[in-house]
């Protein structure tokens, strides 16, 4: 009898509407089709490069930097997915299912480094403890140290820098879906577990861990691929990745067609690490055979033990956005008011803005279409298009404004349409980028609508856009919402493809941020920065806010 109720109350997102019979190759699936291939483009595009000939350059490349590209991509993805996993999951744990002083402040808290971008914290740690900052500075006079010569300190502009930092701002992926993972755990299979003589140690490593592994594989695949899209941060390191590799040889050498291979063989690492993401959940399924659901147990620990969870927990948040935050804000009040209240710094926050909300907007919009056409339709055509629309945002974007550029210019070529250099061009790119981010929210809103609502919308003669717009979309307006915000802080943020796409004399936040740091003006960059960073704080909070109230009780 419990399966009869659940399979009555689970409604499937893809499954065809008993009301409504499936409309193949109606309106929408050809606007489903017509979207996928426009944002799908740019992808098939750098694809198609990878054995097209390159003549004596790529040549150059493979003796010369290639082989640094991808043993430096390499130790990267290792470092950073070694951190954020051990990192990640142990916080997400202790929080969870341990009650220590700070722990619920730390429950939001920890997910505060993601509004951090990368290459701000890069700034931000360099200003400190390169030889002239104030680390190294007060060591010196501590110790009467007059030189260098005299004592040992790490090189943070280093590969190690690097995975330091990123480790820093992207362990709350791992975090977050660790956490939500851990929340939806049932207390029943602990509760076995614990009368089965394992310690608590044994039942995470046991028995709460293998559950929660799929989880936690999706989060660092998630990190890895931001790794893997950093820009900032390897070029302000001098570390040389496919990402700066990208850049040079489009903007340095004036080679479209071999940055375009560069970027299809970072498009294989990304490919290889979803394949391995995939392959790491194995064939076998893990759920719960109850319904019982009761609070999750939780540890309180004193002492000691309190006190390393405290230290243990804070760290990632001190270092990954207490830190650089602090640091930001105190250089830019010593930088003073005339630079946040000038026509310059006014005319970066506007470019910002509208990028973002158009692109925010744009991707909503196009994702609402792509989830209703699914919708109507959930054919495998459909379900192609798709996959291929949402292709983007596991691909870096440098790769993208690569593709993109090379793609309009076959437009330019054909049509005669210049739109390279456009801010047109940079919102194409955005939304071929970011376009998973919304579509993923609007198909989780959409199929929390009921067939019978829709249903009854079509018995009183409403079609299938009156039906979207009077109940759908005010259904789900809050997931739009969302979905919106989220695309608009990732576009704020975005470094590599608004570097090589931006029109000629347009800078945004992120532009300025990472031009006045390349040129070493650390203090005037501060302003910029933080600037992306409190933009950041809106959608983190809320998020936080959503995976506590992801389990029955808000979380308890």
């Amino acid at each position: 009898m419990a399966d009869l109720d659940l399979a009555e109350t689970f409604h499937d997102p893809v499954a065809p509407m008993p009301t409504a019979p499936a409309r193949r190759f109606s309106g929408w699936s050809a606007a489903s089709l017509v979207i996928a291939g426009l944002v799908g483009a740019p992808v098939l595009v750098v694809a198609g490069h990878l054995f097209a000939p390159s003549g004596e350059v790529w040549s150059h490349l493979a003796a010369t930097v290639l082989a640094d590209y991808i043993v430096n991509s390499l130790w990267l993805m290792v470092g950073v997915g070694a951190g954020v996993t051990f990192g990640g999951v142990g916080v997400a744990w202790l929080v969870t299912m341990c009650r220590f002083p700070g722990s619920r402040m730390l429950e939001w808290a920890l997910l505060l480094p993601m509004a951090m971008p990368a290459y701000v914290v890069a700034y931000t740690y360099t200003g400190l403890l390169d030889y002239a900052g104030p680390v190294q500075s007060g060591l010196r006079a501590l110790f009467g140290w007059s030189s260098a010569r005299d004592y040992w300190f790490p090189e943070v502009r280093s590969l190690g820098g690097a995975i330091w930092v990123m480790t820093m701002v992207l362990y709350p992926y791992v975090y977050m879906l660790a956490r939500a993972a851990f929340l939806e755990q049932s207390v029943c299979v602990l509760e076995a577990s614990r009368t089965l003589g394992r310690s608590p140690w044994r039942a995470f490593r046991e028995v709460a861990l293998p559950l929660a592994r799929p989880a936690i594989a999706a989060g660092v695949a998630l990190a890895l691929m931001e790794t893997l899209n950093d820009f900032g941060t390897v070029h302000y390191f001098a570390v040389d990745t496919f990402t700066t590799g990208i850049y040079r040889t489009w903007l340095g050498l004036g080679q479209p067609a071999v940055a375009a291979q560069l970027g299809a063989v970072l498009m294989v690492f990304v490919l290889g690490l979803v394949l391995v993401e995939r392959m790491s959940r194995g064939a076998g399924r893990t759920h719960h055979t109850t319904s019982r659901w009761r609070t999750l147990p939780r540890f309180r620990l004193t002492g000691p033990r309190a006190l390393a969870a405290q230290v243990f927990c804070c760290a990632p948040l001190l270092l990954g956005f207490l830190v650089p935050a602090a640091t930001l804000a105190i250089w830019s009040w010593e930088v003073g008011a005339d630079q946040l209240f000038a026509a310059d710094f006014a005319g970066l926050v506007a470019n910002s803005f509208i990028l973002a909300a158009v692109a925010a907007g744009a991707a909503v919009l196009v994702a609402v279409v792509l989830g209703y056409a699914q919708r109507l339709d959930p054919s495998g055509l459909n379900l192609g298009a798709v996959r291929l629309a949402s292709l983007g945002y596991a691909v870096p974007g440098s790769v993208i404004a690569v593709g993109t550029l090379v793609a309009l210019g076959f437009v330019n070529k054909v049509v005669g349409v210049m739109l390279i250099g456009s801010v047109a061009a940079l919102v194409y790119a955005y939304l071929v980028r970011f376009l998973a981010v919304s579509f993923n929210a609007v198909e989780a809103s959409l199929g929390k609508v009921t067939a019978s609502i829709e249903a009854a919308s079509r018995t009183l003669g409403k079609g299938p856009f009156a039906t979207l717009w009077r109940v759908h979309v005010p259904i789900i307006r809050g997931s739009l919402l969302s979905a919106a915000l989220l695309v608009f802080v990732d576009v704020m943020k975005e470094l590599p493809a608004t570097l090589i796409m931006r029109p000629f004399n347009f800078d945004t936040l992120a532009v300025r941020a990472f031009s006045l740091a390349s040129d070493e003006r650390l203090a005037d960059a501060a302003a910029p920065a933080l600037a992306i960073v409190l933009v950041g704080l809106v959608p983190v909070i809320g998020l936080s806010r959503a995976i506590a109230r992801s389990r029955p009780g808000g979380g308890e």
